[in-house]
């Protein structure tokens, strides 16, 4: 987007869903930082005419009112992480790199493009474009709506244009961060004997960890694979003290069959003996793959859904007795990263077919 022009897009933009890509990498939107971008995708779809747009902070609501039988979202986020020396973006050959090509602009570029260009798709739809979502859950703007305004989230399908290469990955695992704590008795390090020393204490949840084999389940022909492990550890006082206290913050991936509850239930059975505190946890979403639309889109597609490895917004929607999937043209695996990327021709197929479906 040029300085000429910094509330909305150049002329011919919004017709190319690569274009209209490249044009939002380039306002810049670390999370918490979207109002310049959120005004622009706003302008764009008040000067639509066949929409009706609301407006939450830097999230919106874009929706037809067809009167069709059935409601689906599409709904991708406009926040990225932080710039690593990826903007403006650049184009070589067939890939596109800059912040947020990936996660996930690619995807949110083609849900406008489809808002704008598609007047009368054979559902009605409602569009989310949404901010903070690469920060605390807290701020996230999805979360916000279905706090504050749950009707705007009405439907009975949702996509999220969240990068998966081209595939669609249903539901999504759930989440769970745990503080495993462990306690000991201070001394002199010269007299380690009269002290008990927690960090060594710390070290048979550790042993537990590395011995941990974890869960493959497969849920609607998608096979979601567990993973629970230590991403943080912290302790001592100083190089003479033997240590009282030490902590394990680890991280539990688990499979959309476990409840938050169960998820809880399980980490205690493993950390039995030790004392354990959740500080952050998000449930999963189960694939959702019966319902209809969804049924119709897989067929679009023509590939075989996998289960998706990681959390997405598709919880809040599952949340809501809505059945959701991810797909979207970004690569997961180049996400967030220096050179992140995107090939353009999976731009043109992912809006290829979503259109096509749209009918």
């Amino acid at each position: 987007m040029s300085a000429a022009h910094p509330a909305g897009f150049e002329p011919g933009v919004l017709t190319d869903p690569v274009a209209l890509t490249r044009a939002l990498v380039d306002i810049e939107s670390v999370s918490g930082n979207e109002a310049e971008i959120t005004d622009a995708v706003e302008a764009a779809l008040r000067g639509a005419g066949h929409l009706s747009v609301r407006r939450a902070g830097n999230t919106l609501l874009a929706r037809t009112g067809l009167g069709r039988e059935r409601r689906v979202v599409l709904a991708g986020h406009l926040d990225t992480v932080p710039v690593a020396d990826n903007l403006p973006s650049t184009v070589d050959g067939d890939l596109m790199y800059g912040c947020g090509t990936s996660d996930m602009k690619s995807g949110s570029a083609i849900a406008l493009w489809l808002a704008l260009t598609k007047p009368a798709p054979r559902y009605d739809v409602s569009y989310f474009f949404y901010d903070c979502e690469e920060i605390d859950a807290s701020r996230n703007g999805l979360r916000r709506i279905a706090q504050d305004h749950p009707e705007w989230l009405a439907a009975d399908f949702a996509i999220l244009l969240e990068p998966t290469y081209g595939l669609v990955e249903a539901g999504c695992q759930g989440t769970m961060r745990v503080i495993v704590a462990t306690t000991g008795r201070r001394a002199h390090a010269a007299r380690s004997w009269l002290g008990e020393n927690a960090i060594h204490a710390a070290g048979e949840a550790l042993r537990r960890l590395a011995d941990y084999q974890a869960r493959r389940v497969t849920i609607d022909g998608c096979e979601y694979r567990e993973g629970l492990n230590a991403v943080r550890i912290s302790g001592g006082v100083a190089g003479n003290v033997i240590p009282d206290a030490c902590e394990i913050e680890v991280n539990f991936r688990f499979a959309p069959d476990r409840s938050l509850a169960q998820a809880e239930e399980h980490l205690r059975e493993v950390f039995d003996g030790f004392a354990l505190t959740v500080v952050d946890s998000a449930p999963g979403a189960l694939p959702g793959l019966d319902a209809p639309p969804a049924r119709e889109f897989l067929a679009a597609v023509g590939q075989p859904p996998a289960a998706k490895l990681g959390w997405t917004d598709v919880a809040r929607f599952a949340g809501l007795g809505i059945p959701a999937l991810n797909y979207g043209p970004g690569d997961p695996n180049v996400a967030h990263a220096r050179d992140e990327r995107v090939e353009l021709q999976k731009i043109r197929d992912g809006a290829r077919t979503l259109a096509d479906w749209l009918g």
